[in-house]
């Protein structure tokens, strides 16, 4: 392990705990049709959506099936499946400080059902305590809050279990709060808990059994990050090659890949904080390319690591980096160009092999970009906070084909389902365009 051994020696807190959260299991994905958006980055989990003829542009009055009002802000994405939509809601910092579930008609937009999820909310900089999306099934939904609850419903709104995970472990650590969703794999969910800002307690990752919520091991993740740098938002993403599968997490100024059995690390690569600066905090979460890992830091350096390596990969496994990589957005890539948008809405394109630029800087409509791209029928989707969602053609040359306001204050990736597109403020939710109806009732 080289580097890993040296560095880690004096810094290692502990060892794998076996006791008893915008990816998807290979099997899900292929049940899951594209009029489907079971979790943060949709039917394949990479922000990646088959559909055709989706609305390019819209307003707050034009094109619209429907709205509905929402409380309150939120960084969670929408889910869907079937005839049903769900939302993480705070319920209003300013009021309850609430959080609940919500499940919608998505024909109508209407109100199915709500269940509470616990008080507590909080707003921590930009977000709250619902940044966390939900993840489904089609039978099941699972929601974690940024307090840490974690439960799971049915479809009906009866609960089938719930965990508090700050009160089983310890608490949250994070300078700006938790907002990782978890990683829905083989009937279980992956859990990460990258920390360090305000605790000394070990960063880790859980695996929960989604039938009865039991813990079926606790592996600690060190590194030597100091003060913020550990902390870390991502959600976990599946990386599948020459049929093995690995859990990759990026935090702590590192990238790992880790085995779903037992949580053991297979290798990481280091390169996310080349100069050890202490608030380095990572907001975008890992990608997968074409027998590829691309992660991110605070902007600079964005690393592409060839995958298939063995312990401590930084020195020779490091395809390229760039230091135009988004702080916040996760980036989108369609096999041959990675889309990196950053947080002021300069645009980047590379190659993904070779991480040679294609375009860029291109500036896309003033305004701050928080909310990830999605790519779906040859076009970028992405959304600024003012509630612009810009639509540009994927490919080796820039085409703006769209620029469309909505109201209100946007932290939330966009939702993909049957034709139309799930846009949330703090206004209001938007279901935009029409529906396909390729699903028919289910």
């Amino acid at each position: 392990m080289g580097r890993f051994a040296l560095r880690m020696g004096s810094l290692m807190r502990g060892s794998i705990v076996f006791g008893g959260l915008a990816l998807i299991g290979v099997g899900m994905i292929q049940s899951v049709g594209a009029e489907n958006w079971p979790n943060w980055r949709g039917p394949s989990s990479n922000g990646v959506s088959g559909e055709k003829n989706l609305p390019v542009k819209w307003s707050d009055a034009e094109n619209i099936a429907w709205k509905l009002a929402m409380p309150d802000r939120s960084g969670s994405t929408p889910v869907v499946w079937g005839e049903k939509v769900f939302l993480n809601v705070a319920e209003g910092t300013k009021t309850s400080g609430a959080l609940s579930l919500w499940a919608l008609d998505r024909t109508q937009g209407k109100v199915l059902w709500k269940r509470p999820l616990g008080g507590g909310d909080e707003r921590r900089q930009k977000q709250n305590m619902s940044s966390p999306s939900p993840i489904t099934d089609g039978q099941t939904v699972w929601i974690m809050t940024g307090t840490g609850i974690l439960k799971a419903f049915d479809f009906e709104g009866r609960e089938r279990w719930s965990r508090d995970i700050q009160k089983d472990y310890g608490a949250f650590g994070l300078n700006h709060g938790y907002a990782s969703t978890p990683l829905l794999y083989q009937k279980t969910l992956f859990v990460p808990v990258l920390h360090g800002m305000k605790t000394d307690d070990p960063s880790y990752l859980l695996r929960i059994d989604v039938q009865t919520g039991r813990t079926i091991w606790r592996v600690e993740r060190p590194t030597p990050a100091q003060v913020e740098s550990p902390d870390s938002y991502v959600t976990p993403t599946l990386l599948t090659e020459k049929g093995k599968d690995l859990i990759v997490l990026s935090g702590g100024d590192c990238v790992t890949a880790h085995e779903p059995a037992d949580g053991r690390e297979v290798w990481r690569a280091y390169g996310l904080n080349p100069q050890n600066i202490p608030f380095n905090r990572i907001v975008n979460s890992p990608v997968i390319g074409d027998g590829m890992v691309f992660a991110g830091s605070r902007s600079n350096p964005y690393l592409a690591v060839r995958t298939g390596g063995k312990g401590d990969v930084s020195q020779t496994h490091v395809a390229w980096t760039t230091p135009n990589g988004p702080d916040v957005a996760t980036p989108v890539t369609d096999g041959r160009y990675i889309y990196l948008v950053r947080e002021n809405g300069t645009l980047f394109v590379h190659e993904m092999k070779t991480g040679a630029v294609v375009y860029g800087p291109q500036r896309l409509k003033p305004g701050t970009y928080t909310a990830s791209p999605i790519l779906a029928d040859g076009k970028i989707y992405v959304t600024n906070e003012d509630g612009v969602t810009i639509v540009f053609r994927a490919g080796p040359t820039f085409e703006l084909l769209a620029e469309n306001q909505v109201d209100g204050y946007c932290l939330s990736t966009i939702a993909v389902s049957d034709g139309q597109l799930l846009v949330r403020t703090d206004k209001y939710l938007y279901c935009v365009g029409k529906r396909a109806m390729s699903a028919g009732k289910k």
